[in-house]
């Protein structure tokens, strides 16, 4: 096979499989806990994920979730008729009073372990 065919045809495999290797909502949910003990994702004080330590899929994992944070906070916020920085706040503070011992929460803009 001719060197250029070949390397257009690995080409090819390798565009189509992308997508496969993408990450998920479900992936990024059981990816969370090991990311956030690893001390690669904290609590965010506005309800979000943030990247403590971008290594990995930190960045992805993160993105995944705050998406899927993003539109239920919306949800509630139009079902109960209030702001969504009011869902927000709120959602942040539970989620920092939940977070484990030893991993990491975001006060004031400075990441620190609780």
């Amino acid at each position: 096979m001719h060197p250029i065919i070949r390397f257009s045809a690995l080409w090819l495999v390798l565009l189509f499989s992308l997508p496969a290797l993408a990450m998920n909502l479900n992936q990024a949910m059981n990816a969370l806990p090991a990311a956030k003990e690893a001390g690669h994702l904290g609590e965010q004080p506005d309800g979000y994920l943030g990247v403590v330590n971008p290594v990995g899929e930190a960045r992805e994992i993160a993105r995944l979730i705050n998406e899927a944070r993003r539109a239920e906070y919306q949800r509630l916020a139009d079902e109960h008729n209030v702001e969504i920085r009011d869902i927000q706040a709120r959602a942040g503070k539970k989620a920092i009073e939940r977070t484990a011992s030893g991993q990491y929460i975001q006060l004031n803009g400075v990441w620190m372990t609780k």
